[in-house]
């Protein structure tokens, strides 16, 4: 009996524990999924900023603000203005929940794609995430697809 409730545990925890991506295997994912060149981005932008937000972890979520606002997932999506963490004021731009299994937090990145295409729709484009402003905008950003084979 022991060794079952071990068992269980330990299946809880690999289940629970973060995606974390490859470069390359992100870059052929949001390639796949039509954005590179959304909205004037090339896929470089896309790959720099996920790094500086998330590192590739699908499942990071960012320190609460003093407001109840967090982000979530593997481009930081915050809760203030795209999601709903049931938690503090939202704007839920993308309309969906910040956590569960069809938001923000799973392996899927499928719904983090959509919104953060919703996101750069908006007038602060790609400056609405501060890793882009700081460590992306402007630099040459052929690294983050070196190599990737795309």
């Amino acid at each position: 009996m022991k060794a079952l409730v071990l068992a269980l545990l330990f299946l809880f925890i690999a289940a629970n524990e973060a995606k974390v991506y490859s470069k390359c295997e992100l870059a052929r994912i949001l390639k796949r999924n039509g954005m590179d060149g959304y909205y004037g981005y090339a896929l470089g932008n896309w790959i720099c900023m996920a790094y500086y937000q998330s590192r590739y972890n699908s499942r990071f979520v960012g320190p609460r603000t003093s407001d109840g606002n967090r982000e979530y997932g593997i481009f930081q999506i915050s809760s203030r203005w795209w999601c709903n963490n049931y938690q503090g004021p939202t704007a839920n731009g993308c309309n969906k929940p910040c956590s569960g299994h069809l938001a923000f937090l799973t392996d899927n990145i499928s719904a983090d794609i959509a919104c953060a295409k919703r996101i750069v729709r908006d007038p602060l484009r790609m400056n609405a995430w501060a890793g882009w402003k700081k460590h992306c905008k402007g630099t040459n950003l052929s690294k983050w697809t070196s190599g990737c084979r795309l």
